[in-house]
């Protein structure tokens, strides 16, 4: 266990509670670390249940090749606590990251804090270095009492896909208690409204959003997208239309992610076609339908695709589905999932859908879901589930397949080990 580890199961014990929703904390950090949120610029919100991090990475792909440097703050990581803290476009150092969270821990002293928001403040402290930049903050879980809810103005928020997910930490556990949180305290701005589930949905966020000042863009509305042939697709805007590349990320949901930024970036800044076209065939973006070309794992595969994806809701299940239904080869599903989520949800959009699924266990996670509870949850869709007992013994068993995809699905942690291993 190297340094970074240490010290990071250090600072969880500061708080008993992993997750605790309260901005208190928050607030009380930032103040004694000199309120360094209020010195940042240029600060852009990204909240949602699903395609934060697809969003966040397309504007940034955008707005770097239009002459813009990022700093970029999301969760979880895959491989590395590193990989949430990119300044001036750039991950940030290990040895810089244990220094810059032992001065943090310093400055708590003996106050409580979650890791996260620890994490999130010593982002904003360090920020300070780079404070011109654009600055890019995926919310963690929902966003009204989330550590990046601290700011007093912003340039924009960019809302993802809302749908049900972590409703364990709500009272009221329906879409209408997921959308209040996620949007009932967002500043005044711009507000741009990615493609949602369905019309409901979106027309839920429209009212939950009337008593906001900022202008509000909704993709179908004011923006839109659409696939064309030849592997190429159509944006349009109140600004005009562009034919674009196809973007260097797998699925059509990822076009309508890419979109919302698109809009984005087009309205609140000075970015041209090219850099567009440029920028979103150049998007840097793990674990989500991934492809993996080489490594240990790749070459258990053989011929077979290798394909990673860190979808863990319904929502992410029903467009991962979907990209298998465009698939010529047969798909054959590895599941590993977390306790706390919804797993007979996630697992019913595959019935049908992929030619076999293989359940496994996590490893290195003790919130996972044993392969055994988990297949006994799934009793009642009337699939034939196999059990393995590890990543690399899943692939062997789907390796004997010809001409096939062989797709890790279910968790974030899941697919971090498996980037780990190969």
């Amino acid at each position: 266990m190297n340094k970074l580890q240490n010290l990071v199961y250090k600072l969880e014990k500061h708080h008993s509670r992993k997750i605790d929703l309260t901005l208190e904390r928050t607030f009380s950090l930032l103040k004694k670390l000199g309120n360094p949120q209020d010195k940042l610029q240029n600060v852009v919100n990204v909240v949602g249940t699903n395609s934060k991090a697809s969003m966040a990475f397309s504007l940034k792909s955008i707005l770097n090749e239009a002459g813009y440097k990022c700093n970029l703050y999301t969760s979880p990581h895959l491989q590395s606590f590193k990989e949430r803290f990119v300044f001036d476009d750039k991950e940030i150092k290990e040895a810089d990251l244990v220094e810059l969270l032992i001065d943090v821990e310093k400055v708590l002293g003996d106050d409580n804090a979650s890791l996260f928001e620890i994490l999130t403040c010593a982002y904003f402290k360090y920020a300070e270095n780079f404070k011109d930049n654009i600055n890019i903050i995926e919310a963690g879980l929902f966003f009204q009492f989330d550590s990046t809810n601290v700011f007093k103005n912003n340039l924009m928020t960019l809302i993802g896909v809302i749908h049900t997910d972590h409703l364990q930490w709500l009272k009221n556990k329906t879409i209408d208690g997921i959308i209040h949180e996620k949007t009932s305290k967002l500043l005044n701005s711009n507000i741009f409204i990615n493609k949602q589930m369905n019309e409901e949905i979106r027309t839920k966020i429209e009212k939950a959003l009337i008593k906001n000042s900022s202008n509000k863009y909704f993709f179908g509305k004011n923006f839109n997208i659409s696939k064309l042939e030849n592997s190429f697709i159509h944006f349009q805007d109140d600004m005009g239309e562009i034919v674009l590349p196809e973007p260097n990320l797998l699925g059509d949901h990822q076009i309508y992610n890419i979109s919302t930024s698109i809009a984005a970036s087009r309205k609140i800044f000075n970015v041209k076609d090219q850099h567009i076209k440029r920028g979103i065939t150049s998007i840097e973006l793990k674990g989500r339908l991934q492809e993996l070309y080489s490594g240990k794992l790749k070459d258990i595969s053989g011929s077979n695709r290798l394909i990673i994806d860190g979808g863990h809701n319904e929502s992410s299940s029903i467009s991962i589905s979907n990209w298998i239904k465009q698939q010529n080869q047969n798909v054959h599903l590895v599941c590993g999932m977390m306790k706390d989520k919804e797993h007979y949800n996630f697992m019913r959009h595959f019935k049908n859908v992929v030619k076999s699924i293989t359940l496994i266990d996590i490893p290195n996670q003790e919130g996972s879901i044993s392969k055994e509870e988990f297949k006994d949850k799934l009793n009642n869709l009337k699939m034939d589930i196999n059990l393995s007992s590890s990543i690399q013994e899943a692939i062997k068993l789907n390796s004997k397949n010809q001409d096939s995809i062989c797709l890790f699905a279910g968790s974030l942690y899941m697919v971090g080990e498996v980037l780990n291993l190969n």
